[in-house]
């Protein structure tokens, strides 16, 4: 059974994709459905990842993109919208087929079919990936035209500013990194890196202490004394970060 969450801000265009759905596959379960970037984000960020998710790309409350910066989740994603610009964006956010509204029924079961091949191929390589997988130690940064492997236990946060992501360690030193935050936050070890909004990645290693702000976030204060940076935990991502720091 296929367990889906279909996210959709037009509630008839959700119920009626739904139906589609579940007469194109037997074997699709749909979980639940919403509508808004904060409600996919609440329950994705407490309940065990759907194993497919269909999003419109445009909500009433911001881009479906956000969802998957806030939330740290390797379900596959198709996205469903009426517009093609996002494309690129979609394939940076665990996106595995596009379908322009309105959705054709034999493009949903060509999405469908794509889905359970490649399911079948992770499933048959599963046991090899997680026998050579191994925690990632190292973070390769640049500093001028040197490429350096900096080892995470050392890194304090991680940031965009200016298009750019930067690495700063415990010594204050700066350097950059060639991938996005999506892309970092996905690769890092969620029990020591957190991200707490859109703009900053953060290692447990090096909280001081938390705060509430603005009654509904979070500000974070680091063992840095020097650190010339405002972390503030986002109002959707609060209840996520006290889960998260309370695990230790």
């Amino acid at each position: 059974m296929i367990k889906t969450v279909i996210i959709e801000d037009e509630k008839k265009i959700a119920e009626d994709f739904k139906a589609m759905l579940l007469k194109a596959s037997s074997e699709t379960e749909v979980l639940a459905s919403f509508s808004t970037v904060r409600e996919s984000v609440e329950y994705l960020s407490a309940n065990k990842a759907p194993d497919l998710i269909f999003s419109d790309v445009q909500l009433s409350d911001g881009l479906s993109f956000d969802i998957f910066n806030q939330v740290n989740i390797n379900s596959p994603v198709v996205f469903v919208t009426g517009y093609d610009k996002f494309m690129l964006n979609a394939f940076e956010h665990n996106g595995i087929d596009y379908l322009l509204k309105p959705v054709d029924e034999r493009d949903l079961g060509k999405t469908l079919a794509k889905y359970k091949t490649l399911e079948n191929h992770f499933t048959q390589h599963s046991f090899i990936r997680s026998f050579l997988q191994k925690p990632k130690t190292r973070l390769l940064v640049r500093k001028g035209i040197e490429s350096i492997p900096l080892a995470l236990q050392d890194v304090v946060i991680i940031y965009t500013e200016n298009k750019l992501v930067y690495v700063l360690d415990k010594d204050g030193k700066k350097y950059i990194a060639d991938k996005h935050l999506g892309e970092l936050e996905l690769e890092l070890d969620n029990s020591v890196f957190f991200r707490v909004n859109r703009q900053y990645i953060i290692n447990i290693g090096f909280v001081k202490s938390f705060r509430t702000f603005e009654k509904v976030k979070l500000q974070v204060d680091l063992t840095m004394p020097d650190l010339h940076h405002h972390i503030v935990v986002s109002q959707e991502m609060a209840p996520c970060f006290r889960r998260w720091i309370s695990q230790l």
